[in-house]
């Protein structure tokens, strides 16, 4: 596992954050769907930044044992964990679709409050392959080969 850190500007180019969230999981060991769920939650939460947030703030990406953490730091801090438990799946409704779904792809979804504004910690864990303890394998000694008479 590597000790390298994505850490970027929230900036309105969200195809190129995508894309190095993207790099970051699968370099991290996320592949397949587990690492396009988390590009769509990240995805969904920087744009919660510009449609509700401070517009502004920093994405910070880290892999490690149980897998891989996105933070989206919001400089507007107005996320509030009653807008998470608010979430909810609505076809006719007009918001809050976002943070449902970020919560449904994410394993983990976690909220904090500092004095430079929200921190949601987005968080997936990776799945190593069980480890299975095996027996050293035992050769079978060959029979003498008689010839046929």
């Amino acid at each position: 596992m590597s000790v390298f850190e994505l850490r970027c500007p929230i900036d309105p180019d969200l195809g190129y954050l995508r894309e190095l969230v993207r790099l970051h999981g699968g370099h991290n060991g996320l592949t397949g769907e587990r690492l396009e769920d988390l590009v769509l939650a990240v995805n969904e939460a920087l744009t919660n930044v510009f449609d509700h947030g401070g517009r502004s703030g920093l994405i910070i990406a880290r892999g490690h044992a149980e897998g891989v953490t996105v933070e989206i730091c919001d400089v507007g801090g107005r996320l509030t964990a009653e807008h998470l438990a608010a979430a909810h799946l609505n076809p006719a409704g007009t918001s809050g679709f976002g943070l449902w779904v970020i919560q449904h792809l994410c394993d983990e979804v976690t909220l904090a409050h500092s004095g430079q504004g929200s921190v949601l910690g987005l968080h997936m864990h990776g799945h190593l392959a069980p480890v299975i303890p095996s027996a050293p394998r035992r050769r079978r000694a060959e029979e003498p080969r008689h010839p046929a008479r």
